[in-house]
């Protein structure tokens, strides 16, 4: 599956514009996803998180990239370069 082209084509069917590429929010809204930050903590958790989830700044910045690794993980085609290119 290409994660690329099926993320590009959800948020393409949102009212508003989403910037999945950057943004853990707009990732969840494309899922359909509550993207509270209570939401985003508990994802953080499932994902195994182990820094600081009051610093929603790191975790914001932390959550995409494991959502696209665990899409990946499971059969997902990602472009070469995903979510944030180079940095870990």
């Amino acid at each position: 599956m290409d994660v690329e082209a099926v993320l590009t084509r959800l948020a393409a069917q949102k009212k508003e514009k989403l910037d999945w590429r950057h943004s853990i929010v707009d990732l969840m809204k494309v899922f359909d996803l509550v993207s509270s930050l209570s939401a985003r903590k508990q994802l953080a958790q499932e994902l195994h998180y182990t820094g600081d989830t009051h610093d929603s700044a790191a975790m914001n910045i932390w959550l995409p990239k494991q959502v696209m690794r665990k899409l990946a993980e499971n059969g997902g085609t990602l472009p070469t370069c995903s979510i944030s290119c180079g940095e870990e």
